[in-house]
């Protein structure tokens, strides 16, 4: 018997078995943990609730409506990597097993003008650490617990996948909040 009337005769019988459903099972199975790594360290899906993001993401929460946004996981925590505007997801720092939707007004080294109830009119924002607010003014945010470390982050939204109507990239929002584009002056305390 030659190499190819062998192949033939191994080609047949892999044919015959991936036609069994325990065999069909069990290949697609081999897949589980690929697919489980792709979903712990690349992309997500993320449902967005609540309407701290509004009008960017849920326009429609009045109506019952949610967004699903991609999540982006890789490199998020790296120094460097998330700019002000991105939209990310990250754990709520008073509770942390809950997540909360948010934009990143500033980053390591920029110095923040706050808005209530932040005890301070301006915040430092330390290197590994970005400010985060919602794009609706009635937003639980750094406001209310102050700058937020990359370790909290779970990942970048970088595009709304559902409702169709409103698929590509999140809409730019929010407000300027970084002191030196606001041209803040400090008050001034004359004796």
């Amino acid at each position: 018997m030659g190499f190819q009337d062998w192949f033939a005769q191994k080609s047949r019988k892999w044919a015959a078995l991936r036609q069994k459903p325990a065999m069909r099972l069990f290949i697609w199975s081999t897949w589980i943990p690929v697919a489980i790594c792709f979903l712990d360290h690349a992309y997500f899906l993320g449902h967005i609730s609540g309407n701290s993001m509004t009008p960017a993401l849920n326009p429609d929460s009045n109506l019952g409506k949610r967004d699903i946004v991609l999540l982006q996981k890789f490199l998020i925590k790296q120094p460097g990597y998330l700019k002000v505007g991105d939209v990310v997801l990250l754990r709520n720092p008073m509770d942390p097993d809950k997540f909360l939707c948010k934009r990143i007004l500033g980053v390591g080294g920029d110095e923040i003008v706050t808005r209530h109830p932040y005890p301070q009119k301006t915040c430092f924002v330390p290197f590994n650490h970005v400010w985060v607010e919602g794009d609706n003014i009635h937003s639980f945010d750094s406001n209310n617990f102050g700058p937020v470390s990359l370790g909290l982050m779970h990942g970048k939204c970088p595009k709304v996948l559902w409702p169709f109507n409103r698929f590509g990239a999140i809409p730019d929002g929010g407000r300027e909040a970084r002191k030196e584009k606001l041209g803040y002056v400090d008050d001034v305390v004359e004796g």
